[in-house]
């Protein structure tokens, strides 16, 4: 009875425009770079076809059922997750504050690849893209250009041939060495590896692609539900 007066006494809430909206935003929320990304390799490590058979029980005993159970207290309640788990038990509000928390750190971890992706998109816009040659100077006299597959004579450049030789693709030094500044193990001139007790300086074009994505989440969200329900709409 307590919770009725709660709800009734409430302020209005900000509704979806569309159904639409609400469909693509929870949708976007469940199939996320984890199954776009990582599910693929996930899948391949653990034993290729045979990890689907627990993967899908999982999905459907426990996943499913835990996802529908969050949509209705939301839609119930329509409060956060530490004041709805209140609602239902104060002891519960540990549980709210355990849903934060693992959005927020996923938060963090998703937007470093995304500010990856963005990276990458900036840089096609140029002539020349700096991952198609040898010609930098971080690169290695193992490295081999993609272009080089073109030679009808050139056997040395053959997928098959290169992993016996030992060489590098421009484009895996460039990722690991210039983009990330981490060396590759048996290159001839790699840099020492970045660790912990060694984390390098701070690489500004990667800080300036997570503000960048930063900002665009900021304003996807600053006008709350509605405006974010068009940006999952349009993208």
């Amino acid at each position: 009875m307590t919770g009725k007066v709660w709800l009734e006494s409430d302020e209005p809430r900000e509704t979806w425009t569309r159904k639409a909206d609400f469909l693509l935003s929870v949708i976007g929320f469940a199939v996320d770079l984890a199954n776009v990304w990582r599910f693929p390799y996930l899948c391949f490590k653990n034993g290729g076809g045979a990890f689907l058979i627990p993967y899908t029980l999982m999905v459907i005993f426990a996943g499913v059922p835990l996802f529908y159970m969050e949509l209705s207290l939301g839609q119930y309640y329509r409060k956060g997750a530490v004041t709805t788990w209140g609602w239902i038990c104060p002891l519960f509000k540990g549980i709210g504050y355990c849903v934060i928390m693992i959005a927020f750190y996923t938060d963090f971890f998703y937007n470093v690849i995304i500010a990856w992706a963005l990276h990458f998109f900036l840089k096609s816009f140029t002539t020349h893209l700096p991952w198609a040659s040898c010609e930098h100077e971080y690169n290695s006299v193992i490295c081999y250009e993609p272009s080089w597959n073109d030679g009808k004579d050139s056997e040395c450049a053959q997928p098959s041939n290169r992993s016996d030789m030992g060489v590098i693709s421009s484009a895996e030094e460039y990722f690991y060495k210039e983009f990330l500044g981490l060396h590759i193990p048996g290159a001839a001139n790699s840099s020492v590896a970045h660790s912990l007790s060694n984390l390098g300086s701070l690489n500004w074009e990667m800080a300036f692609c997570l503000l960048l994505v930063y900002i665009i989440c900021y304003f996807s969200l600053w006008k709350g539900i509605k405006m974010s329900g068009k940006v999952c709409f349009k993208f």
